[in-house]
């Protein structure tokens, strides 16, 4: 086969599963501000602007003191989705973490941050 016919034909097929086509309707960080240690939360909003439905694959974040939650089911196309970050201030000090989150057909995350400062 002819190499530029092999890439004419690959690259619709590698771009539509790597093309990013969620909208963050919030900004991608979130700061806290001062706190007393507690429990504080934050949900970060996007949209789906595909024609396929899109299904949150999983998350990490850089340490146990922070959880996010989401919906497993697919959120449709024009549709709007949320993940509701958990950060446990048990530590005193400032901290600053990201929470990686995988689409199916993305090949690389969506990073979030969270930052604060935590009180006596």
């Amino acid at each position: 086969m002819d190499k530029m016919l092999f890439y004419v034909l690959l690259f619709p097929l590698f771009y539509t599963l790597t093309l990013e086509n969620i909208t963050w309707l919030t900004s991608d960080t979130h700061d806290f501000g001062t706190f007393k240690s507690k429990e504080v939360r934050y949900t970060f909003s996007f949209r789906n602007d595909t024609d396929q439905p899109v299904l949150i694959e999983g998350t990490r974040t850089t340490c146990g003191c922070t959880v996010p939650a989401w919906e497993e089911s697919p959120i449709l196309p024009d549709s709007t989705g949320s993940i509701e970050v958990t950060y446990d201030g048990k530590r005193r000090g400032y901290f600053h973490k990201k929470i990686m989150v995988f689409f199916n057909h993305q090949r690389k995350p969506e990073n979030l941050w969270i930052t604060g400062y935590v009180e006596d």
